[in-house]
C-alpha cells in the first residue's frame, strides 16, 4: 500500500488554512492543487480588493472574510471558525494563496504526524529545491539569523520560518497564538519549543510567488516582519 494510500485509510480529519489578500491570480491553483484527503480548505479572505474570495468559492473553497490586515489576524479567524465545527480537525495545515508552495506536497508534510507520531511538522524551503529568484536575499538571510538566534537561545534546529506547516489540532490549541501579523510563524515554533512538542522539518520545493509579496515586495514589509520576527524571539525567550 503506498502512504497516499494509507493515509486515506486512516480516519483523521484534514484542514488546510490559507490567508488571502489580492490573490484572485493564484488562489484557484492553489485550492484545486490541494489532494483529495483533505475536508475543508478554507479560505481567509484578507481585506482583498479583488476577486480572490469568489475565485477561491469557486475552487471549492470555503470562504471567511476578515477585513483587518495581518497574517496572523487571518489564521486566528480561520481557527475559530474551525473551533465552532462539531468535529474539529485532527490536523490542520497552513498554506500560502501566492501558488508559491507546493499544495500537492502536503502529503509528505502530515506523513511524519500520521506514521510516527509528531505534533508539528515544518515545511523548510532551505532543504528543498529553489526556484531561481523564489526568495530574495533578505529573506534568505533574515530566515538564516531567526533560526540561528532560535537555536541559541531555545535549543531548537530549525532551519525555515516557512508558513507551509502541519500541527496537530490539539497541540496548536495549547500553544495560545495570538500575533495578528508578522511574528504568527516563529511564535508558533518557539512556543512548540517550549511545551516540548515533537517537531521536525521536511525539505518542500518552492517557486516564484505568484504577484508581488506583500512582505518581500516592499521595504516597509521586510523591515516589520524583521523587527516583528526578532522582537517576538526575544519576548518570548
Amino acid at each position: 500500500m503506498s502512504q497516499k494510500e494509507a493515509a486515506h485509510s486512516i480516519p483523521l480529519f484534514i484542514d488546510v488554512l490559507i490567508p488571502a489578500n489580492n490573490e484572485e491570480d493564484s488562489i484557484g491553483l492553489v485550492v484545486r492543487d490541494v489532494p483529495g484527503i483533505v475536508r475543508h480548505i478554507v479560505v481567509i479572505n484578507n481585506n482583498s480588493n479583488d476577486r480572490t474570495g469568489n475565485v477561491a468559492k469557486a475552487a471549492g473553497a470555503i470562504v471567511l472574510e476578515e477585513p483587518q490586515m495581518g497574517y496572523g489576524k487571518a489564521c486566528l479567524t480561520g481557527m475559530a471558525f474551525l473551533s465552532t465545527l462539531a468535529e474539529p480537525p485532527d490536523i490542520l495545515v497552513f498554506l500560502d494563496g501566492d501558488y508559491s508552495d507546493y499544495p500537492e506536497q502536503l502529503m509528505d508534510l502530515i506523513g511524519p504526524i500520521i506514521y510516527d507520531d509528531y505534533d508539528m511538522v515544518i515545511g523548510s524551503r532551505a532543504k528543498g529545491k529553489r526556484q531561481s529568484g523564489s526568495m530574495t536575499l533578505p529573506q534568505v538571510f533574515g530566515n538564516w539569523l531567526a533560526t540561528s538566534l532560535m537555536r541559541w537561545i531555545y535549543k531548537v534546529d530549525y532551519s525555515d520560518l516557512g508558513p507551509f506547516r502541519a500541527i496537530k489540532w490539539k497541540q496548536l490549541e495549547v500553544l495560545g497564538m495570538v500575533d495578528e501579523n508578522y511574528g504568527w510563524t516563529v511564535e508558533m515554533q518557539i512556543k512548540a519549543a517550549k511545551q516540548g512538542l515533537k517537531s521536525t522539518e521536511i525539505p518542500v520545493d518552492y517557486r516564484k510567488r505568484i504577484g508581488v509579496s506583500k512582505v518581500s515586495g516592499t521595504i516597509k514589509g521586510v523591515i516589520g516582519a524583521g523587527y516583528k520576527i526578532l522582537w517576538t524571539i526575544w519576548k518570548y525567550r
